[in-house]
């Protein structure tokens, strides 16, 4: 699923692309995708005509984009959505959902979805925060955010120190790969509990995590697959960069101990045995 560089990446590109533009047609080619709207995918399609695009605005993996009347497009990518830019008279790609065009005759927005587990939805009042998503923190690229009061709140938590970083109402964003990337710049455990943290450590690890998002970002995120582009189709080239995650059985970049692979919940989790050693007591 993409994480807050990956979905960065699709806002970044979507801001010059439909800001101030007015939506003059939508269709609606498959229902799921919309499933959230109560009207129905027809009502979905008339509510967005006329209306005019504003910034795109994102909170970790959401993305939204405001109408200039004060209510939002919300965008959940899922495992597969994209946002393609493509001329009117361009054929489809495979598992376009919904297409929207507009007033000025530019290419139009598609929404792109294989798996179909992502979505839009129009949120009432929802240009500076949808209030459908207001219960996800602040994520580390926000003005507001607090590593401190963040570390904080981890440490009084009793979990595990990976389950505390992809807990989205604590710190958003953080997905498995940059979790796991991040416990790795940390040298910390994913199990390390968060109540043994010191404070230095807490920051350590959110310091880390904000670290590695952001030389992601610089890439153009984390592409494994096709599923991950930009909204031109670029793939992403951090994938190249990664220390830990997806590296079973290669060598530490930074003491050359094979890096190993355990399940954690119902996915994987890489780290160095050497530089990330087990604590006494995991707490899973």
């Amino acid at each position: 699923m993409p994480e807050l560089p990956e979905v960065e990446v699709v806002r970044a590109g979507l801001e010059p692309a439909v800001r101030d533009r007015t939506v003059a047609a939508v269709q609606v080619l498959h229902p799921r995708p919309v499933r959230r709207h109560l009207g129905g995918p027809a009502d979905f399609a008339t509510t967005l005509v006329g209306r005019t695009f504003d910034v795109p605005r994102r909170r970790g993996k959401y993305l939204w984009l405001p109408f200039t009347d004060g209510d939002a497009l919300l965008a959940h990518l899922g495992m597969s959505g994209q946002f393609r830019l493509d001329a009117a008279d361009r054929p489809l790609l495979r598992n376009t959902r919904v297409v929207v065009s507009f007033t000025d005759g530019g290419p139009d927005l598609r929404f792109v979805d294989q798996r179909m587990f992502g979505g839009l939805s129009l949120s009432p009042g929802g240009a500076v925060l949808p209030p459908e998503i207001s219960h996800i923190a602040p994520d580390p690229f926000e003005p507001q955010f607090d590593a401190d009061a963040v570390g904080r709140r981890m440490r009084r938590r009793r979990t595990g120190l990976k389950r505390a970083l992809l807990d989205q109402t604590l710190v958003a964003g953080i997905g498995n790969i940059y979790a796991d990337e991040a416990l790795w710049a940390a040298r910390m455990h994913w199990a390390r509990a968060t109540d043994t943290l010191t404070a230095a450590q807490a920051r350590t690890v959110l310091t880390a995590a904000r670290d590695v998002m952001a030389e992601a970002l610089a890439q153009g995120g984390t592409s494994f697959d096709a599923l991950y582009v930009d909204v031109n189709g670029s793939s992403g080239y951090f994938a190249r960069s990664l220390n830990a995650y997806g590296r079973a059985d290669r060598p530490c970049p930074r003491c050359g101990t094979p890096i190993v692979r355990e399940v954690f919940t119902n996915r994987s989790s890489f780290r160095c045995p050497r530089c990330q050693r087990r604590p006494r007591a995991p707490r899973w």
